[in-house]
């Protein structure tokens, strides 16, 4: 049987993102999104319990087996950083392992839009990066958190599940904790955060109207909160965090998400021409018109506003595949296959003479 150390290894020279380790397959690593299985022996449930308890506490055992679920972190020397899920599946252990960096990238890295950056120099506000599962949400925001942590003399807080990239101090002290080691819950350790002087708080993702609620409170009492959640674009954001909530509350939630939100950053990732992928992104800055339509819950004319405010740094995801055409990086059917508005796209392609 091949050890998971050799899988591990492998997977940081063939560039995965993650690893699949499941009965009756043999380890499976995903790279630039597929999914391709080694060629070696399919995995019996012996092993796959074998090579997953190998990397977990007798007390995280006993929390899995119990809970049937667990999230970790663990670092392999002269490899990286992993963060692990462990499950069961028909009654057998399964792990899903991501590759994590080891140090946090700088925001130009990530072929973001240069209008990301204005994101560190706000004093205050809510900044959310959003995107679906594997879109590098965690990236992004760790490269705007080393932006904040050298640029700034400032406390960052953060709450996660579990640490992903673990940062130094630089310019500001930075302190991570994680959940169930260093706190029980996001919203356990939002309703103490105060308490340890933050200047930046950064939650993990908001996962209920609770977390919502806290996040919205300590972006109105001067702090600048990141977070993230599972949305595919901006007006689904604020859509997505305003119907949280009962309609008896939503006029408050409205109220309070246009006075404080400043900027959402919604991305996927793309199969490139390359063989790899590119970031698309959709932008949001919260001007005045933007406020008076989150007020007014008015989000589905959120989309035309980004439509118009180019200048101000805001982007479409439209806009941003037809840029990544242009330059030759995606073709018009890779780009036809992850937008939302095709119609509008099509429009775009043929007003560029790129589509017939």
């Amino acid at each position: 049987m091949i050890s998971l150390l050799d899988v591990l290894k492998l997977a940081k020279e063939q560039g995965a993102s993650d690893i699949h380790i499941t009965a009756n397959s043999p380890p499976a690593l995903r790279i630039n999104g597929s999914l391709l299985r080694l060629e070696t022996k399919e995995l019996s449930p012996e092993d796959t319990k074998t090579m997953c308890y190998s990397l977990i506490s007798d007390e995280q055992k006993s929390k899995f087996e119990n809970q049937k679920y667990l999230d970790f972190s663990f670092f392999v020397s002269n490899v990286s950083r992993f963060r692990g899920a462990l499950f069961f599946q028909k009654g057998s252990v399964a792990g899903v392992f991501r590759l994590l960096q080891l140090s946090p990238p700088e925001t130009s890295e990530l072929g973001l839009p240069p209008s990301i950056e204005n994101t560190i120099h706000y004093p205050n506000g809510l900044v959310l990066v959003t995107g679906p599962t594997g879109s590098g949400k965690s990236t992004t925001v760790s490269a705007i958190i080393d932006a904040i942590n050298v640029s700034r003399k400032s406390h960052i807080l953060t709450l996660e599940d579990p640490i992903e990239i673990v940062h130094s101090h630089k310019n500001c002290i930075i302190s991570q904790r994680e959940l169930g080691l260093d706190c029980h819950s996001f919203s356990d350790g939002m309703k103490t955060a105060l308490r340890a002087d933050p200047d930046i708080c950064f939650v993990g993702e908001m996962r209920d109207p609770e977390t919502i609620e806290l996040a919205l409170k300590l972006a109105e009492t001067g702090h600048l909160v990141l977070s993230t959640l599972h949305t595919n674009s901006v007006a689904k954001t604020v859509d997505r965090i305003v119907s949280s909530f009962p309609g008896s509350e939503r006029e408050l939630i409205c109220n309070q998400l246009s006075t404080v939100l400043q900027s959402i950053i919604s991305q996927k990732l793309v199969k490139n021409k390359q063989g790899g992928r590119s970031v698309v992104v959709e932008v949001l800055f919260a001007n005045a018109a933007i406020r008076n339509l989150i007020r007014d819950n008015k989000i589905f004319q959120i989309y035309s506003v980004l439509q118009t405010c180019h200048e101000e740094g805001m982007l479409t995801m439209n806009q941003s595949l037809l840029k990544l055409v242009k330059e030759g990086a995606i073709d018009s059917k890779e780009a036809f296959n992850v937008a939302y508005e095709k119609d509008e796209l099509y429009q775009l392609l043929k007003r560029n003479k790129i589509a017939s």
